[in-house]
């Protein structure tokens, strides 16, 4: 058997399945509302859960919120006054109608498209509805549906000054108030919420509402089958994490935790997420359903303290792994690396330990290539070795191919007996190809998934390592390097597998040209350093077989 046939097929099967399932991915039909859940014209949506805490009585199924009544629309009428909060890291709108968070601009991470602008998290209607909403859940009691009464305009944090508070009140029906308030910290991505005035033994509810449409920027993943995840996930110690996709909450199949006293629920997207991270030691039942075409919410149910007061924090901003394992046990989980997780996640910590010391992605992206190559060298050493005693036994390979190249089944005993007798193994070149794969995948889940790669630079012409190369310089050198170590390989007896081969670096050039720059980077080098490693051992082992 000929090794290069098993690299090729292996190659060319991999990259054709990851596509293929990446095609899927893209263009699979959207899933069709049920018409039992489609609410009927002119019905509401956003309707305010009703609480089964403390009842031991379960939920009527996966996900549901038992005895839930009609809501109002979840976007904001446009009359609905508006604060303004102005931070040094949030650009915040907040409407009195529902006392909602209808706008979150995050001011230190541009727009994907236009770099000019601030990236929206929250939004309502400019490209998404995304909304954080909040209310009491009772009869008379202020909700996402009621009108609040707010200080409207602007309200900035001033230099000097650490936080900001942002206060709103609402009337019950039984002639009592209720107080919402906003606290906004200098530097940090978690806001504190609370709600006080409320009769013990009430409860407050807090969710994302949300539409079922992509993050944008995933224009790369289709390439390698990736697609990240968007959707409401929950984490409980017991459960751990649980990521829940928008088909499921339709056919009300999502399966997750719905009681605990501990964990948080979050609303995940490409790079950004946004949670509801209540106490510890709090009761809290999560639920999440639809609420309107295309459109669903994820929330928690807290039980209001004896005082009258409910609290939780929102964290709403990027997903910085080494902060969000501070703020909330598993937090750092919702940075989507996919099924290869277990290489990905410590792959990225050995880079964000040489970006500490470089100073720039690119170059740690280097650094760990020349790294991973020192690890792998053994096996690249051996792999080389082999290939270039292949390449000696080129002639002889072709002379036996001449003299049986009309019974298969002879040239295959004459060349397996070839094989012994010069002790080369035929498959000696494919380990490495098989230990870079998982790698590859894994490191590109890591460019792909991580906001630190975000606009991140390398130089010159290389702004941004998580999307492609813009003049595809990189991908033609990868194509470059790639070119060469086919002509340090040894030429396939069959004629047609050396044509094959020398039109791969072309196909995978192709390829590479969609890819983010920083995958480029690391494939370019990681050719570089194999044809140096490559160079060196060929010319040894062909300087001793003429001795």
């Amino acid at each position: 058997m000929d090794n290069r046939r098993l690299i090729l097929l292996m190659v060319f099967s991999f990259s054709l399945i990851m596509l293929w399932d990446g095609w899927q991915r893209q263009n699979q039909p959207k899933v069709a509302p049920a018409a039992s859940s489609a609410p009927a014209a002119g019905a509401a949506s956003g309707a305010v859960p009703t609480p089964t805490l403390p009842a031991a009585a379960p939920a009527a199924g996966p996900g549901a919120v038992p005895g839930a009544v009609p809501g109002v629309a979840a976007t904001i009428a446009p009359g609905a006054a508006k604060a303004r909060v102005r931070t040094d890291l949030y650009v915040v709108e907040i409407s009195s109608l529902g006392g909602d968070i209808t706008r979150l601009e995050l001011v230190r991470h541009p727009e994907t498209g236009d770099k000019s602008k601030n990236f929206v998290l929250f939004d309502n209607g400019g490209k998404h509805i995304y909304l954080a909403q909040s209310g009491v859940i009772g009869e008379g009691l202020p909700n996402h549906k009621t009108e609040w009464k707010l200080a409207s305009g602007e309200h900035e944090l001033k230099d000097g000054e650490q936080k900001l508070e942002l206060r709103l009140e609402a009337n019950t029906a039984a002639g009592g108030k209720v107080a919402k308030t906003y606290v906004f910290q200098r530097g940090s991505y978690q806001i504190e919420l609370g709600h006080e005035g409320v009769t013990p033994g009430a409860h407050a509810y807090y969710q994302i509402t949300r539409d079922g449409k992509p993050a944008e920027g995933q224009d790369n993943s289709m390439m390698m089958g990736v697609v990240t995840f968007t959707g409401p996930a929950v984490f409980t110690d017991a459960e751990k994490f649980q990521k829940v996709e928008f088909a499921d909450i339709l056919k009300n199949k999502a399966k997750f935790a719905q009681k605990a006293d501990n964990g948080w629920l979050a609303m995940v997207q490409h790079y950004f997420v946004a949670a509801w991270l209540p106490a510890a030691g709090v009761q809290r039942e999560f639920y999440m359903r639809k609420v309107g075409e295309d459109l669903y919410s994820a929330g928690v149910i807290l039980p209001v303290a004896a005082d009258g007061k409910s609290t939780i924090t929102l964290y709403a901003g990027p997903q910085e792994q080494d902060k969000l394992e501070k703020i909330a046990p598993g937090l750092e989980l919702v940075v989507d690396y996919g099924w290869l997780t277990v290489i990905a996640a410590p792959l990225f910590w050995v880079l964000g330990a040489i970006y500490k010391l470089v100073g720039n992605w690119g170059w740690a992206i280097i650094g760990l290539t020349m790294l991973l190559k020192g690890i792998f060298f053994p096996l690249s050493a051996a792999s080389y070795k082999s290939m270039a005693k292949m390449r000696v036994l080129t002639p002889k390979l072709m002379k036996l191919k001449e003299t049986y190249g009309d019974d298969k089944q002879r040239l295959n005993q004459e060349m397996m007996a070839l094989y012994k007798k010069e002790k080369v193994n035929p498959l000696g070149g494919c380990l490495p190809v098989l230990v870079q794969i998982p790698v590859f995948i894994a490191l590109y889940w890591v460019l792909l998934g991580t906001v630190e790669m975000r606009n991140a630079p390398w130089l010159g012409w290389i702004t941004d390592l998580s999307v492609k190369d813009p003049y595809y310089v990189l991908p033609l050198i990868m194509g470059a390097t790639m070119f060469i170590q086919t002509k340090l390989n040894p030429t396939p007896p069959d004629p047609i597998q050396a044509k094959v081969m020398l039109y791969m670096p072309v196909v995978f050039t192709v390829m590479f040209l969609w890819f983010p720059a920083g995958l480029v980077l690391y494939w370019t080098v990681n050719n570089i350093l194999s044809i140096a490693q490559q160079w060196q051992i060929t010319r040894m082992v062909e300087a001793g077989e003429k001795k």
